[in-house]
């Protein structure tokens, strides 16, 4: 469903994504994993279509901006209620509040329906955020660092969220994360990237048991130590 071609991302003069092709299907889970700085973000955003590249031609099969659902690092929240936040991804849905209060439910954020918005903690904003992903059914979910600010339970609920979303929709699910066992949890391939560079693309238990490449292992390394 997705194509990449000889993609090319600048900052400047400093060249942060180098990608000559990247295809994922339709209803594959997969996961971006590397160091801080190898570009997982950058990828994200060009996939959301909020930057777009220098050079080469991305393709998501004609998806409109309705069916893609995506998450930043760092959601924006308004001076809403949370309710009220969720409900802003279903413009003109006649069971809109009704719809926001399931996805509410199911991201562990009833109790809080009624507060602000922005007065959330990070872990709590970025569960609000993923409820207004999951209040309609998307074609492809882009999630960068989704659990990043959340704690252990958190972490859990979020995870099980996403199985049971993509499992319910057929999404294509394509998330960074630097934690290996979230990937291995999550997904069904992983594509480590090295300094913007495909360092290695593969199956998800081969790619982190059994890497290939040198900058694979050195980050999973860490991760072992």
């Amino acid at each position: 469903m997705i194509e990449l071609s000889h993609v090319k991302k600048y900052y400047g003069a400093r060249c942060v994504l180098d990608l000559p092709e990247l295809s994922v299907p339709r209803g594959e889970k997969l996961a971006l994993i590397g160091p801080n700085g190898c570009g997982k973000s950058t990828l994200l955003r060009l996939l959301a279509g909020t930057i777009r590249p220098e050079e080469g031609v991305i393709s998501n099969g004609g998806l409109t901006r309705g069916e893609i659902g995506y998450l930043p690092q760092k959601p924006y929240a308004f001076d809403l209620s949370v309710q009220r936040n969720v409900e802003l991804a279903l413009p003109g849905e006649r069971d809109a509040k009704r719809l926001a209060a399931e996805a509410l439910e199911r991201v562990g954020l009833t109790p809080l329906a009624n507060a602000r918005g922005n007065r959330l903690s990070g872990g709590e904003t970025q569960r609000m955020a993923l409820a207004r992903i999951i209040a309609r059914p998307r074609v492809l979910l882009l999630l960068d660092e989704p659990t990043a600010s959340a704690d252990i339970l958190a972490i859990e609920q979020i995870e099980s969220v996403l199985e049971d979303y993509a499992a319910q929709t057929g999404c294509t699910l394509i998330f960074s994360s630097h934690a290996p066992l979230q990937a291995k949890r999550l997904s069904t391939r992983v594509l480590a990237l090295d300094c913007g560079k495909t360092g290695e693309l593969g199956e998800t238990q081969q790619v982190l048991g059994q890497p290939a490449a040198d900058s694979t292992r050195a980050f999973l390394q860490h991760w072992n130590t």
